[in-house]
Parts: C-alpha cells; sequence; structure tokens
C-alpha cells in the first residue's frame, strides 16, 4: 500500500530552501465527465509534445468518455504516464484533460510557469522516470511528493522565470537559424540531384567530345547496348518481351547525348520481396522491410528479423538481393531509395522492390536519378493520395541516361557536394543538441539558485 504524504502539516518558509514538493503544490482538481461540459476543448497526452511543453492541439470534450480532470487557466498539467516522455503543459485556457495529467491548481504563492519549468527540469524528469517499471510505468502524485522542491518567495520566481525565458529565448533564435540551414540543405541536396539528371551538374559529354574532337558512346547508344545485353540473359519465364517506350509526353527535354528509358528497359528483374510474413527465428538470415531502409544511412542490419535459411532459399526465388541491386521502399515512407554494397545475403519483405540492373556499373547513377526530384515526382505523386508503389507503375517510370563517362562524373560530383553537405549537417546536429543541453542547464542553473547570480 502506498503511503500518503500529508501535506497539511507544512508551512511555507519566507526565503528560498528545499522542500517537499507536496508541501509546496498538491492537485485539487475534479474528475468529471466529459458530458458535463462537452464544449470545452480536451487535452489527451498524446496532444502534449514530449520535453518541449508544447500543445500540439485538442479535441472536443463531448468526444471523449472516460472521466476527465477539469482545468483552470494557469494550472499547470503533468503527465503522469511515461514520465520519461516529460509531458509538461501550462494552459492559458479552461479545459478538461485526460486523468493521465496530474493537475497542479494555479496558487498564490507558486508561480505556474516557475513550476512547469521545474517539472520539465531533467533532474526531475530522471527521479520520476526511475521510480517504476514496466512498458507502461506510471507515476502518482505520493511518489513525486517528496522530491525536493526549491521554493523561494514569489518576486523572485517571477524574476527566475523571466531569466530562463529570457535565455530560452536566445537558443529559440539559435535553435530557429539552425533548422533554417538544415532546411537550405535540404533543398540543396534536392537541386544537386535535379541539376544532375537535366545535364547541369558537370560538363556533358557532348561538350567534351566537341572540344576535344573525339567520338563518344552517346544516351542512346548506351541504351541500345543495355536493351541487347537484357535480352541475350534474359531467363524470364515465357518469351521475352520488348520494354514498352518510354512516355515522356510531360518531361523535360535532355541535352545532347541523353535519352529517356524506363525503369524496366534498365533491369533484369524488378520485383518485390516475400508477400506473407514469415515465421522468424532467433538466429538465421536477416529480413530486411521498411525501417530497414529508413533507420538511417544505407541497409540498417540492425534491429531486425531473421528468417531460416531454408525460407531465405525460398524467397529468392522471387527476389534474390545482390551487390550493385536497388532497393525501393514501396509501403509506409515511399520511395526511400538504398544501393546493396554488401555481399551478405538477406531476403526482404513484400514491402520493399528491388531493382536489378543489366549494367551494375550503372548502379550508382540510377540511384541518383531515383532521389532525384525529377523521378521522385513519377515514383511518388504528390496530393494523390497514395500510399503505395505499384510495381507496373515503378516499372514504367522514366530515368534520364547519360553516356556513362558522364554517369561518373555526375556520381563523383554528387558525392562531392553531398560530403561537404555532410560535414554541415553533423555540425547543425551538434549545435542543437548542445541547445537542448544548455535548455537544461539553465533550468538546473535555475533550481540551485545559481541562474540569478550567474546573469
Amino acid at each position: 500500500m502506498k503511503e500518503t504524504i500529508d501535506t497539511s502539516k507544512y508551512e511555507l518558509p519566507n526565503k528560498r530552501s528545499m522542500i517537499p514538493l507536496g508541501q509546496a503544490m498538491k492537485p485539487t482538481r475534479p474528475r468529471i465527465k466529459p458530458t458535463d461540459k462537452p464544449m470545452l476543448p480536451f487535452i489527451g497526452m498524446e496532444h502534449v509534445e514530449a520535453h518541449t511543453m508544447k500543445l500540439l492541439g485538442t479535441v472536443p470534450a463531448n468526444t471523449m468518455k472516460s472521466s476527465a480532470v477539469h482545468f483552470q487557466p494557469g494550472d499547470v498539467l503533468y503527465g503522469r504516464l511515461r514520465p520519461y516522455l516529460n509531458k509538461v503543459y501550462r494552459p492559458e485556457f479552461e479545459g478538461l484533460c485526460s486523468a493521465e495529467f496530474i493537475v497542479f491548481p494555479k496558487s498564490d504563492h507558486i508561480d505556474g510557469k516557475y513550476l512547469q519549468y521545474f517539472l520539465n527540469s531533467w533532474n526531475f524528469v530522471s527521479y520520476a522516470t526511475h521510480l517504476n517499471e514496466g512498458d507502461r510505468p506510471r507515476v502518482d502524485f505520493e511518489q513525486l511528493s517528496p522530491y525536493p522542491f526549491p521554493y523561494t518567495p514569489i518576486n523572485e520566481q517571477k524574476r527566475i522565470v523571466a531569466e530562463i525565458e529570457k535565455q530560452f529565448s536566445r537558443l529559440d533564435d539559435a535553435v530557429t537559424n539552425l533548422k533554417r540551414v538544415k532546411a537550405n540543405l535540404k533543398r540543396f541536396k534536392a537541386a544537386v540531384l535535379k541539376a544532375a539528371v537535366e545535364g547541369r551538374l558537370v560538363e556533358t559529354e557532348a561538350e567534351l567530345s566537341r572540344r576535344e574532337g573525339r567520338g563518344y558512346e552517346t544516351g542512346e547508344q548506351l541504351l541500345k547496348r543495355i536493351l541487347d545485353t537484357r535480352r541475350s540473359q534474359w531467363k524470364g519465364k515465357g518469351k521475352y518481351k520488348e520494354p514498352a517506350a518510354p512516355d515522356t509526353t510531360y518531361l523535360p527535354e535532355l541535352p545532347d547525348g541523353w535519352v529517356w528509358t524506363t525503369v524496366e528497359a534498365l533491369s533484369m528483374k524488378v520485383a518485390d520481396g516475400v508477400h506473407k510474413k514469415p515465421n522468424y527465428v532467433v538466429e538465421g538470415v536477416p529480413f530486411v522491410t521498411v525501417k530497414n531502409l529508413t533507420a538511417g544511412i544505407g541497409i540498417s542490419f540492425e534491429n531486425l528479423n531473421c528468417v531460416t535459411q531454408e525460407d531465405h532459399e525460398e524467397f529468392c526465388k522471387r527476389t534474390k538481393p545482390e551487390r550493385g541491386d536497388i532497393l525501393i521502399s514501396k509501403d509506409g515512407t515511399l520511395g526511400v531509395v538504398r544501393l546493396v554494397e554488401t555481399d551478405r545475403p538477406f531476403s526482404v519483405f513484400v514491402s520493399v522492390a528491388l531493382v536489378k540492373p543489366v549494367l551494375y556499373d550503372m548502379s550508382r547513377y540510377i540511384v541518383t536519378a531515383f532521389e532525384s526530384p525529377v523521378v521522385q515526382r513519377q515514383m511518388v505523386p504528390k496530393g494523390s493520395g497514395l500510399q503505395h508503389i505499384h510495381l507496373e507503375d515503378l516499372r514504367a517510370d522514366c530515368i534520364p541516361i547519360p553516356p556513362l563517362a558522364e554517369q561518373n562524373r555526375i556520381v563523383a560530383e554528387v558525392d562531392r557536394r553531398f560530403s561537404l553537405v555532410s560535414e554541415i549537417e553533423t555540425q547543425v546536429s551538434v549545435n542543437l543538441l548542445r541547445a537542448d543541453r544548455m535548455r537544461q542547464s539553465t533550468l538546473a542553473a535555475a533550481f540551485s539558485g545559481r541562474l540569478l547570480n550567474n546573469a
């Protein structure tokens, strides 16, 4: 049985001191039925963003059935479910909230913002997080009550809050600028990829050949060579069928020496993985799904399921990923492209499409083209409500093909520019993490009495 702390015996001091949280505050807001206040906004745990103290939205109370807590403007809502999520919010309006919130009422002797920042501070979050275990840990006020609360007179609290918000405002400006840099880098990468497949990133082979007075293999001649190889090496079922010509009606004009073609024409195979969920084993052959394509750069072989060798061999009859093949997510996060750069055997799920190029020398360029806005617009049309990439559509998507030597120069230049971008992105990420740490350092200083002295 949990011990209930009697806070009535405490008296608040008249100067800074550490007192139990239960001496300073006590939840007193009543629980009511949402039908009693149907027009008020309702805040659920999902409506408060983790760590940021920001409200993501509300829903009408009349859409809820479970009992709720009636809060008033200036109260502080503390998420007691999964306290590591650090969900704290101080509303400026009346409403109802989930019973998963502990609601601290507005007080004459505790500034609401001061309490909000205290509950958001890392030391308190760490304490609350380690009180209980399990998949859905939940803390009670009685468990939180003994935690030391840095009480100081209300005017001093307001001064501390003003200094916290002054420093947070500076951090917010810095974070905004960092996020703007991050967004600009993303746009720059898209612009590089667009220029790459439009013949504007490097000097074209046609221009080089004219200046040097020599001939070259055009994209059209390269495509003929690809189709001849595809035809001669075909091992598919039934009679060989030539790929359909690309539909270039709405596609831009290409530079000299380039040609449009389809994904199907460039591939020995375009297929997806196994259509049934296999029986997983603790150790075996890795089984790759969309989450392994979106976990970071490249294909992640961490935190994945495994299948037996026998199942893998059966799955390989449909798709057998090999070095130089290309994987594309066709469900979930659509259009994520990854090059297979390992000889490690693995199987893929139906949510992943496999493109097996006729010429592996072109694999890296094809990946570049797939990632460009020009091809992404074909694979993942905007505003269509499409939640799935169909193989027949993927086969018909069009890719611009330059001469092979030009492809190699394009890939090298993209790699060079992306390497520089990656260095900047790393610095941005480091500084965003530093800003978050500085935010917590500010709170630590505020509640240890050092913030105003250092200001």
